[in-house]
């Protein structure tokens, strides 16, 4: 198994971008997120993304030059248009924005319309929760559809990914998830091996579920099931609309909306405890439930109850010891992109 140092992957992966004519600052931004998605375990969403970013900057579809436009400007909110610059390095600096006004209001909050596509969200989530800050992100996609409302069977939803970090007295918890089962990223992945997923969380074109992701190459097409699946579904339905109105209803730009290619719609809202009850409160109740889960008699005594995130920070943490080992199609992914674009891989 071949480990890689994730500084020499970043790197790598910002003189590919630069290559594509990227400002160097926003191809480093993209690089570090791509490869922070491969440290804590995310494959899908991590340097994987390589390619298609690439695809997109030499057909229009994303720029990697520019800066958003401010439509409005308060003290704890704003709304940018971000011009489908690369979403990674729109993501980050709209985290910094929102944590500035957080450090001066309380809250902060950024939203933003026509981001190029963000990549992983838990990869921008530990820098501003180790800074003492509860940071959540929402993203839609507007230009596609692959979900079903509950007790539908026509695509209306992108999975609607929500995240958040918030800080404890060690290592911040950091939660990942989408509104749906699963997500376009691993669909894709395991129909292009022939494989099927471990359960059935999709549906086919009659709505009927099945574990078969060919489903999406069929015409008409099948969808991805909401969080809860059959029996519970509902309650993803209000978590993906609860994302729609976060994203589209706040940037005022959504499916509502002329489609203009493969990107996102984002908000990114930070809180600084220390205007509420302060960091030490706060992290005294966190550190009491994450210490009141990690105690709790599992199911399986050789697989104790852990944290959301605390596998991928372990993850990060070994990759940054020994060497980050890939996923065998990613691999494949940055070997070609290597020869494209001439840049040999470290």
């Amino acid at each position: 198994m071949t480990r890689y140092d994730p500084n020499d992957l970043t790197d790598w992966a910002a003189r590919a971008l630069g290559a594509s004519d990227c400002d160097p600052a926003i191809a480093r931004t993209t690089a570090e997120v791509l490869v922070e998605g491969d440290l804590l375990g995310h494959d899908t969403h991590g340097l994987f993304l390589l390619a298609p970013y690439l695809g997109k900057l030499a057909d229009g579809g994303a720029t990697g030059r520019g800066a958003p436009e401010v439509i409005s400007d308060r003290p704890s909110a704003a709304l940018w248009d971000g011009g489908m610059i690369l979403g990674p390095w729109l993501t980050e600096e709209a985290i910094a924005a929102a944590s500035r006004k957080a450090r001066e209001t309380g809250v902060g909050t950024v939203a933003i319309r026509r981001a190029g596509h963000i990549a992983c969200l838990a990869a921008y989530l530990e820098a501003p929760a180790r800074d003492g800050l509860m940071v959540e992100i929402s993203s839609s996609d507007p230009d596609t559809a692959s979900v079903a409302p509950f007790g539908g069977r026509e695509a209306v939803f992108t999975p609607n990914p929500i995240a958040v970090g918030f800080p404890t007295k060690a290592d911040p918890v950091m939660i990942d998830i989408s509104a749906s089962v699963t997500t376009n990223g691993m669909s894709g992945r395991l129909e292009k091996a022939g494989e099927r997923f471990p359960h059935q969380w999709l549906l086919d074109a009659e709505g009927r579920p099945t574990d078969d992701p060919s489903v999406f190459s069929r015409t008409p097409k099948g969808t991805i099931q909401l969080l809860g699946g059959m029996e519970a579904g509902h309650k993803g339905y209000g978590l993906t609309l609860t994302v729609e109105a976060m994203t589209g209803g706040l940037a005022g730009y959504g499916r509502a909306d002329a489609h203009e290619g493969w990107g996102a719609t984002v908000t990114v809202r930070l809180t600084d405890p220390d205007a509420f009850g302060g960091l030490d409160a706060f992290t005294r109740q966190t550190e009491w439930i994450a210490g009141a889960c990690r105690a709790a008699a599992p199911i399986d005594p050789d697989r104790p109850v852990r944290l959301p995130g605390e596998r991928g920070l372990a993850r990060k943490r070994d990759a940054l010891a020994r060497g980050l080992a890939l996923n065998p199609l990613v691999e494949t992914a940055i070997a070609d992109v290597a020869d494209r674009m001439g840049v040999p891989l470290p």
